[in-house]
């Protein structure tokens, strides 16, 4: 229960806190003690990058998810331009034949704007609750949402600008988020308008993507600039009230990203990819709280960690999992002896 709390207070913009050395389990401090008497670990560690980098492999989980996201996305502008009415609408409110659905953030936004509650918006915000409580986490934002698409673009010219030394990333406070949530919600309330509707750029790309670009885009290549020169995603990690309510639908979804702490090298390779770096806190030396830990709600279920991770130690879980269990049995996967 602690450690749920601890994540859902990450998620409102908490900065990750160092386990109290008293509540870790023997068991842990055993393998963190091991690790650090191990003289061949950063032999080890090398070895494991230079055997990953040997046999470079794209990226499957990434390219799986762009494909959803461009897939979801285009089926909108099919269906509108072919008029088959198969998936109407755009992500803010949309009917997939004929059955309502509706994204969660705007559906709270009309329902504080008009104080009260429609039918059909009821339905679709049920239905799409269930959808992403199942997925969990953030999954909307790196599997359906098209800015995220568009910022994870921008993102790869940031980091190709800052190899270069021509920018540099200037991070945040992710309690802005928070602040966001909590301004746009009021904003609704009082005035009678959905105001954050009018910026959001989730909204405005699939808006322009099915109906054609508007003035709004303006805001959005802004943002964008705004990410490529000063802050690495600053939208999506520290301004995006949608992720925030995402965060909240999906913390006690059955599918999740689990670490698993006696297999890992703390090389940080996960960490580096990762859209959310704050949600690996937990494979830094000393910081696991379990054999097995689940990583939180504002992790975006990318798969970019799994993907990058060289021993195996993230994989995707589903259902109870083995968190709080024992040691696992040794990893049998192909990799070079330390």
């Amino acid at each position: 229960m602690g450690r749920r709390l601890d994540q859902l207070m990450e998620l409102f913009g908490r900065e990750p806190r160092k386990p109290d050395p008293k509540t870790v389990p023997e068991e842990i401090k055993l393998i963190y003690r091991e690790k650090r008497s191990d003289k061949g670990r950063i032999e080890a560690i090398r070895a494991e990058l230079a055997h990953k980098a040997a046999r470079a492999q794209p990226e499957k989980i990434r390219r799986l998810r762009w494909t959803v996201l461009i897939a979801v996305n285009l089926l909108f502008v099919v269906s509108y331009y072919l008029d088959i009415q198969l998936l109407e609408g755009a992500l803010t409110a949309s009917r997939f034949m004929g059955f309502h659905m509706a994204d969660l953030n705007s559906a709270l936004q009309v329902m504080l704007a008009f104080k009260h509650v429609v039918i059909n918006l009821l339905i679709g915000t049920a239905t799409v609750f269930l959808l992403w409580w199942l997925l969990g986490g953030r999954t909307f934002c790196s599997w359906v949402c098209p800015y995220h698409l568009l910022a994870e673009w921008a993102e790869m010219l940031h980091v190709w600008l800052a190899k270069k030394k021509l920018v540099k990333d200037h991070p945040l406070d992710r309690r802005l988020r928070t602040v966001a949530w909590v301004v746009f919600a009021v904003l609704a309330f009082v005035t009678g308008y959905t105001v954050y509707e009018t910026i959001s750029p989730t909204g405005i790309v699939s808006r322009a993507l099915i109906y054609g670009p508007g003035v709004a885009m303006l805001w959005v290549l802004l943002l964008l600039a705004f990410e490529v020169f000063y802050s690495r995603r600053a939208w999506c990690r520290y301004l995006c009230p949608i992720g925030l309510t995402y965060g909240l639908v999906g913390a006690t979804s059955p599918f999740r990203v689990q670490y698993h702490l006696p297999t890992c090298f703390h090389e940080g390779e996960c960490r580096k990819v990762c859209l959310v770096p704050h949600v690996l806190d937990t494979v830094i030396m000393g910081r696991a709280r379990g054999i097995h830990v689940d990583i939180g709600p504002d992790c975006t279920r990318c798969g970019r960690c799994v993907d990058a991770c060289p021993t195996g130690s993230l994989t995707f879980e589903y259902g109870r999992g083995q968190e709080g269990k024992g040691t696992p049995a040794p990893a049998t996967q192909d990799r070079p002896a330390a």
